[in-house]
């Protein structure tokens, strides 16, 4: 990525984005430059259908947009044109009784094509469909590379073969990757589209959701996917080979659509092996000049592939200081800073660490979320307070040499999910690394645990990993069960305490 991009945001148009949404339709639309709407046009769009207009922000830039109407089925399935669909740039076929949503235009600016920002578009229309209760979203998709193959297929040909993956197609390829397929062929749908040589392609994404009774607009997602990584510790030519290694897992767990992807505790550790000649506080303190270039790769990681990125944990130097530090790098493209609280007796001896001092939750697109390091989670006094502060999920990035080290974080990470009512999630490194100093041997076995109640599982384990062994762990967790729990469960941890006895609070912050 040639400039790091900041933030990432998707929101409803406004009239005042015109004049950067017309420069990105015009630099998407080379072909159309002369045909995009005008401003009292957009107007008219926005009267009639506001919720309906989304546009996707890159550091406060208009850079795309998905602009949609709500027709009747039998309407969006007969023959039709682009002009008529839209009365003509009137928007009067506009029916807030309808059933469809029929999307009258989609793009993103050239600049910014490879972020998967289209497919943040097409998810939020998705997402509007089902908050709508509408039954489909459908629209006519342009077949712009048809006119490479006009004098050997026809349409329909030409169909069945993007259909195969046999043609490559920019528009229809894109829709069949995020669930759309394809209804017919429409004639003369958009007049001037010469790469389409005025053909289109009906598309539809059926909503399995669709209901008689209307769902609540803007409902807070309940069920979470967490992908952990259980990372093998192996020798590493350079940093950029570090990336290579840590994308494949964010693409895997990202194909599964996870909302979190987590990383083990000081899983960077690889990369001193060139220094293995310096003495171990040295050679850590080479290893935190890497932690600012794997910030900002993760952030963009974060961004192309629409996941919160918790970063596990590496070396990082503030004021001359070694710390034990992370980062939550977030799908909107910011990010925030999270340190280990109580550092072990071995990184006080061999790098000279020191432990943070400030306790926080984090607020994210899947609700708050707290994150502590390793050796935290045996102390309660914590993640007490990040569940007073409202915490659904804590995330345990941890590094752990021995099966009775593990033993210790598995074992209170499994506590802190009961007495707080909370998910916990614990990620560590597996494997050796024999030409680093101090960081000999791992063992580590990812899982997820869980209150202990009827709508959780009896042993309070909702998922975990095979020991010793580079995998990735995909969980599903329900936050709406929390919520139950907290009101009618068969203990109420949170709510009996004898506060008038004790509590746990932050001294200084």
């Amino acid at each position: 990525m040639e400039n790091p991009i900041n933030k990432i945001e998707l929101r409803n148009l406004q009239i005042g984005d015109y004049m950067e949404l017309k420069n990105s339709m015009s630099e998407s639309y080379p072909e159309f430059r002369d045909s995009y709407w005008n401003k009292n046009e957009l107007k008219r769009l926005l009267k009639v259908f506001p919720e309906g207009q989304l546009v996707i922000l890159v550091d406060d830039v208009v850079v795309g947009s998905a602009l949609s109407l709500i027709i009747d089925e039998k309407q969006a399935m007969a023959a039709h044109n682009y002009e008529q669909i839209t009365g003509y740039s009137t928007f009067n076929t506009h029916n807030q009784n309808g059933n469809v949503l029929y999307g009258i235009d989609v793009f993103i600016h050239p600049k910014y094509r490879g972020l998967r920002l289209g497919r943040r578009l097409y998810d939020a229309r998705k997402e509007l469909c089902e908050q709508l209760n509408l039954k489909s979203i459908v629209f006519a998709g342009r077949i712009p590379n048809y006119a490479k193959f006009s004098t050997e297929l026809t349409p329909k040909q030409y169909m069945e073969k993007v259909k195969s993956k046999e043609i490559h197609d920019p528009v229809m390829s894109f829709q069949m990757a995020n669930d759309f397929h394809m209804v017919r062929l429409m004639v003369n749908y958009l007049e001037g589209d010469t790469s389409s040589k005025d053909y289109a392609i009906l598309l539809e994404w059926n909503n399995i959701y669709y209901e008689k009774e209307v769902q609540l607009i803007n409902a807070k997602k309940s069920v979470i996917r967490l992908g952990l990584i259980q990372w093998q510790m192996r020798p590493l030519n350079d940093l950029e080979e570090f990336f290579d290694q840590a994308e494949f897992f964010i693409n895997a767990v990202s194909d599964y659509e996870s909302d979190f992807a987590m990383f083990p505790e000081l899983f960077t550790a690889p990369l001193m092996a060139d220094y293995n000649h310096l003495s171990e506080a040295d050679a850590i303190r080479e290893l935190a000049r890497f932690t600012d270039p794997i910030r900002k790769r993760f952030q963009e990681f974060a961004i192309s592939y629409n996941i919160n990125i918790i970063t596990g944990s590496m070396p990082y130097l503030i004021d001359g200081i070694l710390y034990n530090v992370g980062f939550l790098c977030k799908r909107d493209g910011t990010y925030e800073m999270y340190s280990k609280i109580h550092i072990t007796p071995n990184e006080v001896f061999y790098w000279g660490m020191q432990g943070g001092s400030k306790i926080q939750t984090f607020d994210t697109d899947c609700g708050k979320i707290g994150i502590m390091i390793c050796y935290d989670v045996e102390f309660p006094e914590l993640s007490r307070l990040l569940a007073q502060d409202g915490m659904d999920i804590l995330f345990v990035p941890f590094l752990t040499d021995t099966q009775n080290g593990y033993t210790r974080v598995r074992s209170c990470a499994a506590a802190r999910a009961i007495e707080n009512e909370c998910y916990v999630a614990i990620a560590g490194c597996v494997g050796n690394l024999p030409k680093v100093n101090n960081m000999d041997i791992q063992f580590a076995q990812a899982a997820v645990f869980t209150p202990s109640d009827f709508a959780f599982p009896t042993n309070g384990v909702k998922g975990e990993a095979t020991p010793n062994t580079e995998m990735t762990l995909i969980v599903d967790v329900d936050v709406d069960l929390l919520k139950e729990l907290h009101e009618h469960g068969s203990v109420k941890i949170m709510k009996d305490r004898r506060l008038d006895l004790y509590e746990v609070k932050k001294l200084k912050q």
